[in-house]
């Protein structure tokens, strides 16, 4: 397979760490090796005592993927395979698609969440959002008459990345119970759950609302530690995810041993750093939300849901890339237009979890 360049990490490798400030990021602010130790109970910090650095186990520590599942009642440890987060999406894909499969895709997205599967020689067809009365609004009649026709897999990221959307807990019953209807496969994308801007909004995991629905979930964005490449598919359906291990022999093999009880350490302390975070992300969405919103001749602000992004549009000129090759060049502010989303290119991407987001708005002021 040969999958086409990745134009947002392509982008991102361009600007991310030359670019003085970042406008877009999808995470949240990261806590120091030490801050992170400082919150192992006694039991991770003897395991990173004695850490050595050999192979671990293929499927993951089995107290990392316990801790992971405990966040899934009625699953248990074997339920659980841990990855790289894109590494996961790379392997569930191959795994449950073969070359001219049909593919729903909610879309704006991720891009390898369409892309690894148009790569294999699938029909990727887009679901959009679309916008309602200044909102992000899912259209469940059209998700509908896509299923009409035989599909092998349904992809959703819930919150969304871009948009921060979040259905109801009523639509998300209606999506999975027409997917399952149809008889497909549910690839959740779940890597924002736990930043909800109202907690009592957060969805029930995929992986428990069916036999053949996964979730993907990680400690990239909302713990803020992309760093440790954790990330873990949920699922019921033990063959599939002894299939994803078995392919997982030709990726990583296993993780990094460091890694794993970092994670675990992370996981067991989630209270600590998720409450952190919200904290950030809810401050934030305060600030930027009033400061497109003061300026509605040049942006239209589309509220978030939860997650840590927004993704609003700049009615002004010059607006989308243009834009963007601006700021950075002038400003060194990067920011991260629709179309690397394959969107409409005036929409772009502001990241609300890292501390000097008021300073880049600020920087903002006369564009």
């Amino acid at each position: 397979m040969k999958p086409a360049p990745f134009a947002l990490e392509r982008y991102f490798a361009r600007h991310e760490f030359s670019a003085r400030y970042l406008l877009s990021p999808s995470d949240c602010e990261s806590p120091t090796m030490h801050d992170l130790l400082a919150l192992g109970d006694a039991e991770t910090r003897g395991l990173w005592d004695r850490l050595t650095l050999g192979y671990t186990e293929s499927p993951g520590h089995p107290l990392l993927r316990e801790t992971a599942a405990a966040q899934y009642a009625g699953l248990g440890a074997q339920h659980i395979l841990t990855a790289a987060p894109e590494e996961a999406i790379f392997i569930a894909m191959n795994v449950l698609l073969e070359p001219g499969d049909r593919v729903i895709l909610l879309t704006p997205a991720y891009q390898s969440l369409g892309e690894v599967a148009r790569a294999l020689g699938c029909r990727v067809e887009a679901w959009s959002l679309r916008v309602e009365n200044g909102a992000w609004a899912l259209d469940l009649p059209r998700l509908r008459a896509l299923l009409a026709e035989p599909a092998r897999l349904v992809v959703v990221n819930f919150p969304n990345n871009p948009t921060g959307t979040l259905p109801t807990a009523q639509e998300w019953r209606e999506l999975t119970a027409l997917v399952e209807r149809a008889g497909a496969w549910l690839f959740a994308d779940e890597m924002y759950r736990m930043l909800e801007l109202d907690p009592a909004r957060r969805l029930e995991p995929a992986c428990l609302m069916g036999e053949r629905a996964v979730s993907l979930a990680g400690l990239s964005k909302a713990h803020g530690l992309p760093g440790l490449r954790t990330g873990w598919l949920a699922c019921r359906d033990r063959k599939f995810l002894a299939d994803c291990q078995a392919f997982k022999d030709y990726t990583t093999i296993c993780a990094a041993a460091p890694a794993e009880i970092l994670s675990i350490i992370a996981l067991r302390a989630g209270d600590t750093l998720l409450e952190r975070n919200r904290a950030r992300v809810a401050e934030n969405l305060a600030a930027a939300r009033a400061f497109f919103q003061a300026r509605p001749q040049r942006y239209a602000w589309l509220e978030p849901d939860g997650g840590s992004i927004a993704f609003p549009r700049r009615l002004a000129q010059p607006a989308g890339m243009a834009w963007a090759d601006d700021l950075v060049q002038r400003l060194g502010v990067m920011v991260v237009p629709g179309s690397l989303f394959a969107y409409d290119d005036a929409h772009f991407r502001v990241g609300l979890g890292r501390a000097n987001l008021p300073e880049i708005l600020a920087l903002l002021e006369d564009e």
